[in-house]
């Protein structure tokens, strides 16, 4: 646990909270074995990390207004840069995982990465207090955090997608890579974003990352999650009548 400690600047007085928030669920349910996993504190580190970085933008844009506010933290808050920041402290090296996780790649699956590091945010707090996860966030990443405010919005479809598509229902879009051609050197890709069981974007790009990008912009152009919400509205008003 010395590494992971030093690399966060941050010595845990309990030990065993660090312990848990590297843990993922798979463990417990391989081994049959009752031991905490870092469910819950991933609970706790979404709100922790949503209420500094949220304080921080208040802070540092006075004059601008909700809307504004709430797109820029959702870059911040995205799965995407979650990952950032998990890989940034090698965080998947460190995972709990069982067998079968381990052995599908699971160190390196971003949903992991992103839900251990709000876990270990989570940690930080309940170990040292609200001070504590704030230094843990700007002292290691805020760099990155100015990196990732200062690019152009345009710059962030799938972020807005997210945000647009999280005030309807909880639930995130996924991407998947659904056709590729070419030579190594000049693959081309293309990707696919799902949500509540509908397509609603397609791109291609030169890598997998640029693919996802022009789906998302896709997503936002088409708006197809409006049909489904349309849809579940005229059945919701023919159910009350």
């Amino acid at each position: 646990m010395d590494s992971i400690e030093a690399k966060i600047g941050y010595r845990f007085a309990n030990l065993a909270l660090l312990s848990e928030a590297l843990t993922h669920p798979s463990l417990a349910c391989e081994t049959k074995r009752s031991q905490p996993d870092n469910q819950r504190l991933e609970y706790l580190g979404d709100a922790v990390i949503q209420l500094i970085l949220t304080e921080e933008l208040f802070r540092r844009y006075p004059g601008e207004g909700e809307g504004r506010l709430t797109k820029l933290r959702s870059r911040l808050v995205s799965r995407e840069a979650l990952c950032l920041f998990a890989n940034r402290l090698e965080l998947g090296s460190y995972l709990f995982l069982g067998k079968g996780e381990l052995a599908s790649g699971g160190r390196n699956r971003p949903s992991n990465l992103s839900d251990a590091f709000e876990a270990l945010a989570g940690a930080v707090y309940i170990d040292g207090g609200l001070e504590a996860a704030r230094g843990f966030l700007f002292q290691n990443f805020g760099a990155l955090i100015d990196e990732i405010l200062s690019q152009p919005e345009e710059m962030n479809p799938k972020g807005e997608l997210q945000e647009c598509l999280q005030a309807i229902a909880p639930a995130s879009p996924t991407y998947r890579i659904v056709g590729q051609e070419g030579p190594d050197h000049l693959k081309s890709f293309v990707a696919e974003v799902r949500w509540e069981g509908i397509t609603l974007g397609q791109g291609s790009g030169n890598s997998k990352k640029e693919a996802e990008i022009n789906a998302a912009s896709e997503a936002l152009r088409e708006r197809r999650w409006m049909e489904k919400q349309n849809r579940e509205e005229l059945v919701n008003n023919s159910e009350q009548l």
